[in-house]
């Protein structure tokens, strides 16, 4: 992630909720503790594949938000 940063692409990690502060804390490990971070809700794994779908639909705005905000 930080290479992708360093090279001005729009870059955020995806992650359920009960992994939101894993998260925060390895983009601190990583050297980008500004990560965006999208949070999807838990658990993703043992879902039918239409559910995921719906979840990460979902997910949809907030990472055109990041792509919005980093364009400007």
């Amino acid at each position: 992630m930080r290479e992708l940063k360093r090279r001005g692409l729009a870059a955020a990690l995806i992650c359920s909720e009960s992994f939101l502060e894993l998260g925060r804390t390895q983009a601190r490990v990583f050297g980008v503790p500004d990560l965006p971070l999208v949070v999807v809700p838990h658990p993703l794994g043992g879902l039918a594949l239409d559910r995921v779908e719906e979840r990460a639909r979902a997910a949809v705005p907030q990472v055109i938000e990041i792509i919005k905000e980093h364009a400007q």
